[in-house]
């Protein structure tokens, strides 16, 4: 049986999306098989946007490593892209369901036909995991580099972000790695720095992929910590190697930023 997919990225967090009725039994070898770079797609992540009776979608993400991920900013965008693409409509406001609550989202078009601009509903920052340390950076050491202050953040997935004074300093993937070791369940791991008012320019480490070009959840979370600190206002810009995401952490947080649809396939089942 084959499967049709799309696929999507969101400020370079690229994912495959498949919209279908149900969740395969083997959802976890098909991510690992479709995102794999060299033998597969290639992708950070596998979504499966699970049609109901009632016209509502439930979203499923497995990272490329087939571990399973409550919710992705980034690939809510490209979810909402997908069935927008589906529906043949250039405007949507759709309730996604997933395993970290109901996000809204909401679709507008972009001067680009390939790309559209989402506006994704993130819920609520919650405070963070706490590491299996007492002393973390101790702990991670020379990798982190100099750091003035960090803080967890859980917004249906977990996350440590760092202030750095220069990001260019951090091996990313070695500080990465060692910092999310430290937790039970892993972490995702940002290292950031204010460039500017109301401002961030942020590095990624994402749980279960590595070092990705964006992170939604992980710019929603360091905008919020960053902000408890004093640091920014409510409003912030995001700058990640990918581009720019816009966080706004007035009343309801959201975050907005682009999904662009790059290609579709038909793949024979694994």
């Amino acid at each position: 049986m084959s499967e049709r997919l799309s696929k999507h990225h969101g400020l370079g967090n690229d994912f495959l999306v498949a919209l279908t009725d149900r969740l395969p039994l083997d959802a976890g070898t098909k991510a690992v098989a479709w995102c794999d770079r060299r033998r597969g797609i290639g992708a950070d992540g596998l979504i499966f946007g699970i049609r109901a009776p009632n016209g509502g979608i439930t979203m499923r993400l497995l990272n490329c490593d087939g571990s399973p991920a409550a919710v992705s900013g980034n690939g809510l965008r490209c979810l909402a892209q997908a069935i927008a693409i589906e529906r043949g409509v250039p405007l949507l406001e759709i309730d996604v369901a997933t395993p970290a609550g109901v996000r809204h989202c909401s679709v507008h078009t972009a001067a680009d036909p390939s790309t559209v601009v989402v506006t994704v509903d993130m819920g609520v920052v919650c405070p963070g995991p706490d590491p299996d340390t007492d002393d973390l950076l101790a702990a991670v050491g020379e990798p982190l580099g100099t750091v003035k202050r960090w803080e967890t953040g859980d917004i249906g997935n977990p996350h440590v972000v760092f202030e750095v004074d220069d990001i260019d300093d951090i091996d990313i993937a070695t500080a990465g790695a060692a910092v999310e070791s430290h937790f039970e369940n892993g972490a995702n791991v940002h290292f950031v720095r204010v460039v500017g008012p109301n401002q961030l320019d942020l590095r990624v480490w994402e749980r279960g992929a590595g070092i990705t070009e964006a992170c939604g959840t992980g710019a929603t979370v360091s905008a919020a910590v960053f902000h408890s600190w004093g640091a920014v206002g409510p409003k912030v810009l995001v700058s990640m190697p990918g581009g720019d995401a816009v966080v706004d952490l007035g009343g309801s947080t959201t975050l907005t930023g682009p999904a662009t649809h790059i290609a579709d396939f038909v793949m024979p089942d694994v």
